[in-house]
């Protein structure tokens, strides 16, 4: 993981940088998917857990022969003219190494009991009793919108970034451009 590039948000009196970073990441997780790669990450510089934000700023880490691949593709799409693209970079030698995993809550208590009834042959008052409405749970983690292009659902993609790690760890990137085991460069 030797470069990186750099996508941030620009001014755009009409979009809230919500609404361009939650198209910006599902193009990118589409991208992703149909390049199946698995060495390309993704890092948020103005990742904040208080106040929860992840600011305007995408940054893809990887080979620079990945990054050159997604960036000859078309998958910024109509987001383009919203978007500053930098150059491919090498990482600087005193980056620390963190990991940006996806968390996902149980938040519904009403979809857990259906899966415990179907599952478990529970009928609806015992999963209720096993499962009650406080049951959910409340993520309170800066977090991206996405897409469904198979459903059109929207949905949170929750992320945790761990503190400073001093080995590098090794592993693949998913589609989303997030491990639960591998490292990236965050500076």
């Amino acid at each position: 993981m030797r470069h990186y590039l750099d996508l941030h948000l620009l001014p755009d009196p009409e979009l809230p940088p919500h609404v361009l970073m939650a198209a910006m990441f599902t193009n990118l997780h589409r991208a992703l998917a149909d390049m199946k790669s698995e060495h390309i990450g993704i890092a948020f510089p103005g990742y904040r857990k208080t106040p929860n934000q992840i600011g305007s700023q995408m940054r893809l880490v990887g080979p620079k022969e990945a990054l050159a691949l997604l960036l000859a593709r078309p998958w910024l799409g109509a987001a383009r003219d919203h978007i500053g693209v930098s150059s491919i970079n090498e990482v600087p030698s005193n980056a620390e190494h963190r990991s940006l995993r996806r968390i996902q809550a149980k938040s519904s208590p009403a979809r857990l009991r259906r899966r415990q009834m179907k599952r478990h042959g529970f009928s609806e008052i015992e999963a209720l009793a096993l499962i009650p409405d406080n049951a959910a749970k409340h993520l309170r983690l800066p977090f991206v919108e996405v897409r469904s292009a198979s459903t059109g659902q929207t949905f949170r993609v929750f992320l945790d970034l761990s503190e400073p790690q001093a080995p590098v760890t090794v592993g693949s990137f998913n589609s989303y451009g997030l491990s639960h085991d591998r490292t990236l460069p965050w500076f």
